[in-house]
């Protein structure tokens, strides 16, 4: 009796566990569901998204899919805006526009000094941007040391008259010794013939200035003292000005010093003046990583005024090469990758090195081929879909070493 009991406890607990593992179906590992609004939502049962609560897609995983490749479906590919593209040859000239800045020519500019210690007891020049002639007077300068070494002159003039029946060879030395001390403290030779026929020895001298341009430094006022070699003002000729562009690292290789150097002017309705690089910095910020460049340009009836803005515009030949639109490469620290279709609907990241940019263009250096399909558009939600469903960067296991 105890023993037919047993028996068919048995068979029933046999019987409800066949029908409980009949109930529940196995799950298929190449079948996942997934949201087209949140592909992060992956679930092995049909059933609603838990964020948009929309149906979740039956997606049917690829036998043939490589751990480096991805493939979605017809729904994502829609709904993400995916286009490809097959690369082909094209052609790409190297241009690079930079933001520059017009400033003053510093091989134009000079500076008018003091040659000899004294106070300034007028200016003929008090404003800045006011336009000095050359040989205009620029100052008065009583000098008490200037004073003494004309007295001096005065004083052998009059004994060479008092001699002028002895030769005296040491003497006519001695006088050509402080005419050269006046010309050297900054008279000019009109002014000392002056001095030798007035006998006069006024208590100021007139400083004439020894270069044109216009002013842009102006330190000393009228009543000030001024030591010997100290500057009284700085002069600029404005006839050519520098258009200062800022350059980044990256750029520089780009950069050729005999190539066509077009500056555009925003202020006078995008007018265009040719130039050429005068200077390329040899020092690099290391804060910014920015270098400088400077374009000499005429500059015809001084219309154009230092600290306006301006392009500068760098044109070499174009040359055919493999291109793409700038939005198909996606480009961080490590280096630059691009999204290609390897089979219907697949897809998979390849290195790529880059080169030229021309307006919506970027050139292919190495990593493709001509013919490959390459996606023009939404490569970012690719990159997203990628690392939501591998949980990893597509481009880490790239080594941008070999490229």
């Amino acid at each position: 009796m105890i023993m037919r009991f047993i028996i068919l406890t048995t068979t029933a607990f046999l019987f409800f566990a066949s029908c409980k593992n009949k109930k529940e179906a196995p799950r298929d590992p190449d079948t996942y569901y997934t949201c087209s609004m949140d592909s992060q939502v992956v679930e092995y049962k049909p059933g609603k998204c838990p964020i948009c609560h929309m149906e979740l897609t039956r997606v049917k995983k690829s036998n043939g899919e490589k751990k480096d490749e991805i493939q979605l479906s017809e729904q994502q590919i829609q709904l993400g805006n995916i286009h490809m593209d097959t690369i082909r040859n094209g052609t790409i000239g190297d241009q690079l526009l930079l933001t520059a800045t017009l400033n003053f020519d510093q091989m134009k500019s000079s500076s008018v000094s003091s040659r000899v210690m004294g106070r300034v007891e007028k200016l003929y020049f008090k404003n800045l941007g006011d336009y000095v002639k050359k040989g205009s007077p620029l100052y008065d300068l009583y000098s008490e040391e200037l004073n003494n070494a004309k007295q001096e002159y005065l004083l052998l003039l009059d004994q060479r008259q008092a001699f002028a029946g002895e030769t005296v060879t040491d003497f006519e030395q001695l006088l050509q010794s402080a005419k050269n001390k006046l010309l050297l403290w900054g008279m000019s030779e009109g002014q000392v013939q002056e001095l030798e026929k007035n006998k006069k020895n006024t208590a100021t001298n007139t400083f004439y200035s020894t270069s044109s341009g216009y002013i842009t430094n102006l330190d000393i006022r009228e009543g000030d003292y001024v030591m010997e070699g100290g500057t009284i003002v700085k002069l600029a000729d404005l006839s050519s000005l520098w258009a200062e562009a800022q350059v980044y690292t990256s750029q520089l290789a780009e950069i050729d010093r005999s190539s066509i150097a077009t500056v555009q002017l925003p202020d006078f309705d995008g007018k265009e003046i040719k130039g050429r690089i005068e200077f390329v910095n040899p020092e690099i910020n290391p804060d910014t990583r920015i270098n400088l460049i400077r374009v000499s340009i005429p500059n015809h009836d001084n219309q154009l005024k230092p600290g306006m803005p301006a392009y500068v515009l760098l044109k070499n030949p174009q040359h055919k090469t493999l291109t793409l639109p700038i939005d198909a490469v996606i480009r961080d620290e490590t280096g630059a990758t691009v999204w290609i279709q390897t089979a219907n609907r697949t897809f998979k990241t390849v290195m790529v090195q880059t080169g030229l940019e021309s307006e919506d263009r970027i050139e292919i250096k190495s990593g493709l081929t001509i013919g490959d399909v390459v996606v023009v558009s939404g490569v970012y939600l690719l990159n997203s879909e990628y690392i939501f469903k591998k949980g990893t960067n597509p481009m880490s296991g790239h080594d941008m070493k070999n490229m």
